[in-house]
């Protein structure tokens, strides 16, 4: 039990230390600190970082300024005839080696000494004390096995010679919570049992282990600053009263040392240093994997560094976007071009490029500012949307304002940069939900240029319709016999709102917008685009607008047809009668019908071959469709389709018809059969499947269409 009182455990009263003074006690006894500091380090870090450590630990004790003494100091005990300076250097290299001992922890904050040393660093050295005997291996294990405050309390009494009380006062001075637990574990290792391999016996002979006045270790030097009084115990008994010697050592011949005298021996002293290279290969490895990455580096600066975006695609291109000032022309709000409405009346043309600028909100250059913005660079939050092949980048320049107002609700703008017509739409109460449409309107004519769609909403739509469009009216593609139902226009020429069968989800009715200019009436289908489709019938190099009798009557039967090219960038859509062909049985005749929509981007047509039985309350039966094809077409003005057909008595035939220029048809497969002309009838068995071919002046086959 240890006969300490409170007032021991109060740290002894050193005075103020002066930075010269602690500079001075770190250069006299600079061995003297790193070898604490080594011996106090955890073996577990290796003997060359330990090394290294420790030099670093002691080279940053030294204080940046004065430090000051207690105001009232403390009457001076008989332990503490240690120099103030090399006292504060010593305590402050303690504290800093047991935090170096203590691990890293993830939430913790990290301690500078808890890190290998940046100084002293050494390059493709391995350093390391000289080797001891078996009494040094035999100590270092045993110190491996205490704590950080342990050590330090073995170094200070074994090699500083200090008694238990002023080891006390230092641990607590350096931090430590529980000196006397610390303590505690140095008599522990005093008094263990031997390890295996430390020598035989156990206990010494007084005359070799002893501490007392006849002892070895009496015999040895004090302390910094302290005299030679005093065994390695200072007031503590030696061992010899204790009746134990200090530590065991090896079984050889001869007295063995005592654990204080080893502790200054060459195996604890990391100023008497030997060397050897790091691994030689393992260098040469990271050396080669350095000079690539060195490489790299300057490589990847260099492009970085380079004006604009470095070398290749953009060669003698202007500054970036931002920095480029017809871009930035672009998004000014006082450059768009405004046409005045008394252009159009007299222009040679009739397209997008003379529309007037119309709307109220015209002269909103904040909203217009917004819309020229998010058209240049969308948000995450936009909801965009664009035609098949229609560019979605900013505008080359200033664009064209078309309209500006509120519509349903929504704040809408409408512009065009004279390849694509671009919506922007923002809630009246916000810019959130914004959304952004393209449509490719290059090339367009009066008739493709008469309206746009302006807003969408609760299942109808409103169309911003042309300056030169007269009269505005809804038809319903279903119901042929009906007149079309007038439909109005405010002063700008926004419609009022109509169904609109691109949001419908069923086909019960198709609602088409009829308009009239100064040369006649037009049918435009909402299609779920920007700009609507025209709608045509006849034969493909000259073919006509939709409203006469016979052209309602075919395209009631095929306009559901339509939902197969919504969304699909279409242009124009024409429906031709290409064949009539007299039924088996006596059932009538069936007409041929093939429709085929033509897109602004010119690529991607739509082809469809339909057959009409006679009764006219049947819709249209798809018999063939392609995509790319040039069937149907002002190229390829021919087509060949055929389906299998249930006579009214039951029997089942293939029907097939082409193009007035077939001059033969054949079928092969599970149906053969032959004749000649466009026409061709056979009879088949249900769910039978044939090929169908046909033969052209000249004798060229064409097979049909797919």
């Amino acid at each position: 039990m240890l006969n300490v009182s409170t007032k021991d455990l109060v740290p002894s009263p050193v005075g103020p230390v002066d930075v010269e003074q602690a500079e001075a006690a770190l250069v006299e006894r600079y061995p003297r600190l790193v070898r604490i500091a080594y011996l106090v380090l955890p073996p577990s870090l290796g003997r060359n970082r330990r090394v290294l450590t420790a030099h670093a630990l002691v080279q940053r004790s030294l204080p940046r300024r004065r430090v000051a003494g207690p105001s009232v100091p403390e009457p001076r005990l008989a332990e503490d005839a240690v120099d103030p300076g090399y006292a504060y250097v010593r305590s402050e290299v303690l504290r800093q080696a047991l935090v170096a001992g203590l691990p890293l922890r993830r939430l913790a904050l990290p301690s500078r000494a808890q890190f290998p040393p940046l100084l002293p660093h050494v390059w493709g050295l391995r350093l390391f004390p000289r080797v001891g005997g078996a009494d040094e291996l035999a100590l270092d294990q045993r110190l491996s096995r205490l704590s950080g405050p342990g050590r330090a309390a073995y170094v200070l009494r074994g090699l500083e010679r200090q008694g238990d009380a002023e080891v006390l006062r230092v641990l607590a001075a350096a931090g430590v919570a529980d000196p006397a637990a610390a303590l505690a574990e140095a008599d522990a290792l005093d008094g263990a049992p031997e390890l295996p391999g430390e020598g035989p016996g156990g206990a010494l002979p007084p005359d070799g282990g002893g501490a007392g006045p006849e002892g070895g270790a009496a015999a040895e030097p004090g302390g910094p600053g302290r005299s030679g009084a005093g065994g390695a115990g200072g007031d503590r008994p030696g061992p010899d009263a204790a009746g134990r010697p200090d530590l065991p050592g090896h079984g050889g011949p001869g007295p063995r040392r005592s654990g204080a005298a080893l502790l200054e021996s060459d195996e604890f002293d990391p100023c008497a240093l030997q060397a050897r290279p790091t691994d030689l290969l393992r260098r040469r490895q990271h050396a080669r994997a350095g000079i690539v990455a060195v490489a790299a580096l300057l490589v990847c600066g260099a492009l970085l560094g380079l004006p604009g975006d470095g070398w290749g695609r953009n060669g003698a291109a202007a500054p970036s976007y931002a920095r480029n000032p017809a871009a930035e022309a672009a998004l000014d709000p006082g450059a768009l071009k405004r046409v005045d409405p008394a252009v159009w009346p007299a222009s040679t043309r009739q397209d997008f490029s003379v529309w007037p600028a119309r709307g109220a909100l015209t002269g909103d250059r904040a909203l217009l500012r917004r819309a020229l913005a998010v058209w240049a660079r969308p948000g995450a939050s936009v909801r965009s949307s664009a035609t098949p092949g229609t560019p979605v980048g900013p505008p080359m320049g200033p664009p064209q304002l078309l309209f500006a107002g509120v519509v349903d609700g929504a704040r809408v703008v409408i512009l065009h940069d004279g390849l694509r017509a671009v919506r922007y739409a923002e809630p009246v109460g916000g810019t959130a939900g914004a959304a952004l449409d393209f449509a490719r309107t290059d090339g367009a004519d009066a008739v493709g240029s008469a309206a746009l769609v302006l807003s969408r909403a609760a299942g109808n739509v409103r169309y911003l319709t042309a300056p030169w469009v007269r009269e505005t009216s809804v038809r319903d593609l279903l119901a042929p016999g009906e007149e079309a139902r007038p439909l109005g226009r405010d002063a700008v020429g926004v419609t009022e709102p109509m169904t609109s069968p691109a949001l419908a989800k069923g086909c019960t009715r198709w609602n088409t917008l009829q308009v009239r200019d100064g040369s006649g009436l037009r049918m435009l289908a909402d299609l779920g685009e920007l700009a609507p489709a025209r709608l045509l019938w006849g034969p493909p190099a000259a073919p006509a607008d939709a409203t006469g009798p016979e052209a309602r009557e075919a395209w009631a039967r095929t306009a559901c047809q339509l939902s197969a090219v919504r969304a699909h960038g279409v242009r124009s859509v024409n429906a031709w009668r290409f064949a009539r062909q007299p039924l088996p049985e006596g059932a009538g005749s069936g007409t041929w019908l093939c429709t085929r929509a033509e897109t602004w981007r010119g690529t991607g047509s739509r082809v469809l071959a339909q057959f009409l039985v006679p009764s006219s309350s049947v819709p249209a039966a798809l018999a063939a469709r392609s995509e790319g094809s040039p069937a149907c077409g002002v190229r390829d003005p021919r087509v060949l389709a055929g389906v299998l057909w249930q006579a009214p008595g039951g029997g089942w035939y293939v029907l097939a018809a082409g193009s007035p220029d077939f001059t033969a048809l054949e079928t092969s497969g599970g149906v053969k059969g032959r004749s000649e002309g466009p026409l061709l009838a056979v009879k088949a068995a249900a769910g039978a499947r044939a090929d169908l071919a046909g033969t052209l002046p000249g004798g060229t086959r064409v097979r049909a269409l797919r």
